[in-house]
């Protein structure tokens, strides 16, 4: 039986902790900032087994999803498909991130029937963009799926994020990577995102 086979393989799978990055800034100028769709993630990560483990900076490619490579004489142990993967130092298993999509109803499959997604406790957490009105609030713009790390710090690169002004003009390569930014526009006038901050929960 098909559906008894996929079970197997998901009681072979470690469950997937979600960890959520929250941001916040004061907007000047500025109706809307978001975190551009598809773009390349920097984070810091550390082992949740052994926590002074760590590696800093760590690219995360969202774009790419990068299917479980088993090897055949271990496909009893099945693996996360994932953005990221890595091994830690004095294990065997591969430590695994996967960026989630809100729009993620199923599961990107190759090959075989997409599978509906199982309800995790974040889907409650919906991802948006930060707006004026959320007054300097922590605000949830991205959520990772996490076997075997823990991600502990976001870092700008200064490609990921946009903004649109007060004018409806939409600015890409948004560089929060000092915590501020600014431009300055005919016809809509001066635009500036400070304050900015995050932290994961």
């Amino acid at each position: 039986d098909d559906d008894d086979d996929d079970d197997d393989d998901d009681d072979n799978i470690q469950k997937m902790v979600l960890y959520v990055l929250y941001a916040k800034a004061d907007l000047e100028g500025v109706t809307s900032l978001s975190l551009i769709p598809g773009s390349d993630i920097c984070v810091s990560v550390r082992n949740t087994l052994t926590r002074d483990q760590k590696r800093e900076r760590i690219v995360i490619e969202s774009s790419e999803l990068h299917q479980a490579d088993v090897p055949d004489h271990e496909k009893h142990r099945a693996e996360h498909s994932s953005h990221f993967a890595l091994t830690w130092e004095g294990e065997h298993n591969r430590s695994t991130i996967q960026v989630i999509k809100e729009d993620d109803g199923e599961e990107e499959t190759t090959g075989k029937k997409k599978a509906k997604k199982k309800a995790s406790i974040g889907d409650n957490i919906i991802t948006r963009d930060i707006q004026p009105h959320d007054d300097g609030q922590f605000v949830p713009i991205l959520k990772l799926e996490c076997d075997g790390l823990e991600p502990y710090a976001f870092h700008p690169m200064g490609n990921e994020f946009s903004v649109i002004n007060t004018g409806g003009t939409k600015v890409y390569n948004v560089d929060l990577s000092t915590g501020e930014w600014s431009d300055y526009d005919l016809s809509s006038g001066s635009s500036l995102v400070k304050n900015f901050d995050t932290k994961f929960e």
